[in-house]
């Protein structure tokens, strides 16, 4: 057990003081606070100037109605010709030109000329207003009243509640448990490929170097491969908890140095989600209503955070751990990394697919796919993360992990008989039939 310790603590110091380690833990908690600052800062520096847009209504049914923002004005032209108009776009300080034809009714298409792009804003703004103002019409001449009709319009919310076992209800968010377990998986997959990568580089340099015939005289192969299994483990851990720590200070930070009028996480997504709403269909703003976002945070409050968190840590590491240990045998197994492909496509497979199946786990956590994927143990530290936030029966939690432990002990059982003889082999190249044959070499 001491010789497992030296080699995890060697291991481990030897990683986390390399500086790829050190740009990783500084450069990924910058990329992580940004995604939450983002929407933040563009909310700030959103184009605020005022654009005057000059209309010529050839129809003479727009004049003066279409609906003007604090950023959109309209200037309607009579007696100047559309070239004048383009051709001194900088003298007349218009942002862009609106030509709306005679057969305007008959075929619903504008011309809108500018010496930039018009933003997205502008062209929804005025393709809703003029579609709202077109349908109006011709549902006047149907002698149809455009009020009875909007009166009509129906918008039906359907919000989720949860009955738990002991009769207390909680509201839920599919949207929001959807994306808490396609973000839970996908950092699992990432996180197991790259330090179950690293646990196969490592073996393979010291193989290569021949510095393992030097270790293996102190130390048996088991408790190598466990040592650099475990000691990585710890590299990978220590990383992710530096990430966390160093992105909620990054983000209270800049917070409170460039957004100190911002109240509270809340009032940031509030304004970004009725920005969008208003770009989106800027001619219904009486639609709109904060209720959908403050359901949104209410559901957030409902998440059961310590179980997420507890349940990434543990699928994270016992993922790890299983696929490490193949990584390792791959690494013991050949002489150089060009030579892994063809040992290495059956261990990732069952990964790749776990990641295939994120539309169907999430879109469906109680149907089958999702329940006999997040209980397979190749496949089930992904998928199971998946479920979490959606909340999983404490029975199949129960029945994924001691699947998941038992084949990580079975698996490490397996690659220690591989990783022991397939250290010492140089010069050979490696198949299926040879790696059964040190299967079934005696111990020794």
């Amino acid at each position: 057990m001491n010789k497992i310790l030296i080699v995890i603590k060697r291991e481990y110091l030897t990683r986390v003081k390399k500086r790829s380690f050190l740009i990783m833990t500084i450069l990924g908690p910058i990329l992580m606070a940004a995604m939450f600052i983002g929407p933040a800062w563009l909310s700030q520096v959103e184009d605020n100037e005022l654009k005057t847009i000059a209309v010529i209504d050839s129809s003479k049914i727009f004049v003066g109605s279409l609906p003007e923002t604090d950023l959109i004005k309209f200037k309607y032209i009579n007696n100047q010709k559309i070239s004048d108009i383009e051709n001194n776009f900088a003298t007349n300080k218009y942002y862009a030109l609106l030509f709306i034809p005679p057969s305007v009714l008959s075929s619903p298409n504008v011309v809108l000329t500018s010496n930039k792009q018009p933003s997205l804003a502008v062209r929804m703004h005025i393709s809703n207003s003029l579609k709202r103002d077109i349908e109006s019409l011709k549902l006047l001449k149907s002698n149809i009243d455009p009020q009875v009709l909007k009166s009509i319009e129906t918008n039906v919310n359907v919000n989720i509640t949860k009955v738990n076992d002991d009769g207390t209800r909680e509201k839920k968010s599919a949207d929001l448990q959807m994306i808490l377990g396609i973000v839970g998986g996908m950092l699992i997959y990432f996180f197991i490929f790259m330090y179950g990568a690293q646990v196969m580089r490592g073996v393979i340099e010291e193989k290569s170097s021949r510095i393992i015939e030097i270790i293996i005289s102190t130390v048996k192969p088991f408790q190598l491969m466990m040592g650099k299994i475990v000691g990585i483990a710890f590299v990978g851990l220590t990383q992710f908890l530096l990430w966390v720590i160093l992105t909620m200070t990054i983000v209270t930070a800049v917070k409170s140095a460039f957004f100190p009028n911002i109240n509270s996480y809340k009032n940031i997504q509030s304004q970004s989600i009725m920005s969008k709403t208003e770009v989106a269909n800027e001619t219904k703003k009486e639609d709109i209503s904060y209720n959908d976002v403050n359901a949104v945070f209410d559901s957030i409050k409902s998440i059961d955070f310590p179980v997420v968190i507890g349940s990434f840590l543990f699928f994270f590491l016992m993922g790890y751990l299983l696929y490490a240990a193949m990584f390792a045998a791959i690494g013991s197994a050949v002489d150089s990394e060009a030579d892994t492909q063809q040992f290495m496509m059956p261990v990732t497979i069952p990964l790749i697919l776990s990641i295939v199946l994120i539309g169907n786990v999430t879109s469906n956590p109680e149907g089958p796919i999702a329940f006999w994927f997040s209980i397979i143990p190749f496949t089930s530290p992904v998928v199971m993360m998946m479920r979490i936030p959606f909340g999983v029966p404490w029975g199949e939690v129960i029945l994924s992990v001691v699947l998941l432990i038992s084949f990580f002990i079975f698996m490490t059982w397996l690659a220690g008989k591989i990783y022991r003889t397939g250290i010492l082999m140089y010069g050979k190249k490696i198949n299926y039939k040879e790696l059964y044959k040190w299967l079934k070499y005696k111990n020794y």
